[in-house]
């Protein structure tokens, strides 16, 4: 397996891909890991002892987070991220990883790989950790903005191939993002959606409120990029928030300390169940390859995750996989 890593894009680069890709590449020696980026900044951080599974792609500009997004794919063709997209277009990597701009992102996967047949609108998928452990497959995150009905049965169909591929599902359930779980409710776009996925061929539930999207009511929950990235951004917001207050009454006094004390592997526990590093590595499904954002603050543990995530989703054939049941469609 060969994986580009755009090394320059990300909160925490290029030490974090770096990082991550060492330590991947010592525990899966069958994966060769890319790193795009400047060789001058990379070389020094892998050292004079990196393993043969890692090489440097030279790339010298970088995309940056305020950068216009098709501008900048058009433009800064030397970039990190560009250059990556541009390896597995040419089939000399099998997947790419970047943690950079996420519409850049975007559009580097239409301009650069273009859609796959019969898709109108690829969808940037999530996984969110669920009360029964087996996560949530939440898409679209944020690439696209504004969705017609006909979007979201493509992200539904997508989604449940990629729960299959990657996930072991065999009938993974989908329900419709919505502001109640009747099937009369919701805006003209959810209405006219829910239609056409009782209608599809997938083990569709219905619609699933914000409130219970963590319950694990659902596999793989459907929704337009705007809600979908208020709803991502608002479980991150939530989370933290209840942990900066748990911190703040659990070191309150003396009696609460002691007490924090002897719940601290309760609380680790907990901590580690909503991490998003263990859920790191989204897929842009839709295009003519593997492409897959890593959130833009990853350290090097989630973007070890997404490595983790994208070989499985290489060895499951996932891209061959939507290609053929989506032009079947």
């Amino acid at each position: 397996m060969r994986i580009a890593i755009d090394a320059m894009g990300g909160d925490h680069a290029p030490h974090a891909q770096v990082e991550s890709a060492l330590s991947a590449a010592a525990e899966w020696p069958d994966t060769h890991l890319i790193l795009v980026g400047n060789p001058e900044v990379l070389q020094p951080l892998l050292g004079n002892s990196a393993p043969s599974n890692i090489s440097i792609e030279p790339a010298l500009d970088v995309i940056e987070n305020d950068d216009e997004p098709v501008k900048a794919v058009r433009r800064k063709t030397n970039s990190s991220m560009v250059v990556a997209g541009r390896l597995v277009k040419e089939g000399q990597a099998d997947a790419m990883i970047s943690a950079g701009n996420t519409g850049a992102l975007m559009a580097l996967g239409l301009l650069v790989l273009g859609r796959l047949k019969g898709i109108e609108r690829p969808g940037l998928a999530a996984i969110f950790p669920t009360l029964d452990n087996v996560g949530v497959l939440a898409l679209d995150m944020g690439a696209n903005m504004d969705a017609k009905p006909e979007h979201l049965l493509q992200y539904a169909i997508m989604g449940s191939i990629y729960r299959s591929k990657v996930h072991g599902i065999a009938k993974p359930r989908v329900g419709l993002l919505n502001v109640g779980t009747e099937a009369a409710k919701g805006n003209e776009l959810t209405k006219v959606a829910f239609g056409l996925l009782e209608e599809a061929p997938i083990n569709f539930v219905g619609n699933i409120e914000a409130r219970d999207v963590l319950d694990g009511k659902c596999d793989i929950i459907v929704c337009d990029g705007f809600s979908g990235n208020i709803m991502l951004k608002s479980l991150e917001g939530a989370a933290s928030t209840i942990f900066k207050l748990l911190r703040e009454e659990l070191t309150s006094s003396l009696i609460s300390k002691i007490a924090a004390a002897l719940l601290k592997p309760s609380f680790r526990r907990v901590r580690d169940r909503m991490d998003y590093n263990e859920y790191n590595g989204a897929p842009l499904l839709g295009v003519n390859g593997l492409v897959v954002k890593g959130h833009g603050s990853s350290d090097a543990k989630a973007m070890k995750t997404a490595i983790r995530q994208t070989r499985t989703a290489i060895g499951n054939g996932l891209i061959a996989a939507l290609a053929d049941e989506i032009s079947g469609k």
